[in-house]
């Protein structure tokens, strides 16, 4: 028979391995759950569908979390160049100078397509305005500058227009959807094409910045006279007026999921790397603010364990995600497109 205070030792030296074994236990399911958290940073655009996609899976993927930082897609760039990330997300393409300079091999995944709309806050006009291309960018840059501007009056007959400032609104921080809409621009004007250009951020030559589209919506909303560019959901989601803006075809069309699904129809063949552009589209129920945006994914990942719920999600996104699109104003992907994304995916590890 041992004494009492050895048996007391020995539950004790129990006790202790028990609650070493506990706390390694623990230490092997964090590791293996830190190993399946995602961080992905990026376009606004994408963001109230990226949400509501990462909030889905995760939740029938025990064990896996996806953390999306909304901050724009010139920051998701930079971020998943430098490795900080495990995927950023652009509504602009990356250039090749972009794709040289990153640290890790990236490919573009397309996502969605979407459409950018210009709004504007005009006291005492409840008209849908028609916004020419050309004198947008005339707007921008600032050689339009009332709201009775007679280039703006002849396309917008019978319309009260006041003799009030246009207040310029446009992005702060590096934007896809700026990018979308510079594209748009530098295709319908040359003197922008040549004094601005497209890119996620621009040296602006007129107006006030706000950060993310929610800024640039909040600055429309708070000030008469007011004009931004933001994408169709936030217009909606804001019940903010959106103009009308002429096709290439001469048609005058407002954003929507039909006129963004035509003028992906646009698009008879994709590059193997999926960056194209489809702002002025051909056909004449093509809306021209329209664009793709991308998921970029590195080639290789941080972990095999992380590599392979990115390859899980893109699979998931295509089976169901791609369905739920419509219900927050975005296309889904064209069938051909989606088909070309499912041979892609097998590439990432």
């Amino acid at each position: 028979m041992l004494p009492e205070w050895k048996k007391f030792r020995q539950l004790q030296g129990v006790r202790v391995k028990l609650k070493l074994f506990a706390v390694a236990l623990l230490a092997m399911v964090a590791t293996a759950a830190s190993a399946q958290d995602l961080v992905g940073a990026g376009s606004t655009f994408g963001y109230p569908i990226y949400s509501k996609w990462f909030s889905e899976y995760g939740a029938t993927h025990p064990g896996v979390k996806i953390n999306y930082q909304s901050i724009g897609s010139g920051g998701g760039i930079r971020q998943v160049s430098i490795g900080t990330v495990d995927f950023g997300a652009s509504d602009g393409p990356m250039s090749d100078q972009e794709l040289a300079a990153s640290k890790v091999k990236l490919i573009h995944i397309p996502t969605v397509l979407g459409a950018v709309v210009p709004i504007y806050n005009i006291p005492g006009v409840s008209a849908d305005l028609r916004f020419a291309p050309d004198v947008l960018a005339d707007i921008y840059l600032g050689k339009i500058t009332h709201w009775n501007d007679a280039r703006i009056a002849k396309d917008n007959p019978g319309v009260n227009l006041p003799n009030r400032q246009i207040f310029v609104v446009h992005r702060s921080d590096g934007s896809g959807t700026t990018y979308i809409f510079a594209d748009f621009l530098s295709k319908s004007s040359k003197e922008w094409a040549e004094k601005v250009g497209k890119n996620t951020s621009l040296s602006w030559p007129v107006g006030i910045g706000g950060k993310g589209s929610e800024g640039v919506s909040g600055l429309v909303r708070q000030t008469p006279g007011a004009i931004g560019y933001v994408e169709l959901i936030y217009a909606l989601q804001n019940k903010m007026s959106y103009g009308y803006v002429r096709n290439p075809a001469g048609v005058w069309l407002k954003g929507s999921i039909a006129g963004v699904t035509a003028a992906a129809a646009g698009v008879k063949k994709m590059p193997s790397d999926f960056r194209v552009s489809i702002t002025d589209a051909p056909g004449k129920d093509a809306y021209p603010i329209s664009s793709f945006t991308w998921l970029l994914i590195p080639i290789q990942s941080k972990t095999p364990e992380k590599g392979k719920v990115i390859r899980d999600f893109l699979y998931w996104m295509l089976a169901k995600g791609e369905a739920e699109a419509g219900a927050l104003y975005y296309a889904p992907l064209p069938v051909s497109v989606a088909a070309k994304v499912k041979a892609t995916i097998p590439q990432i590890h």
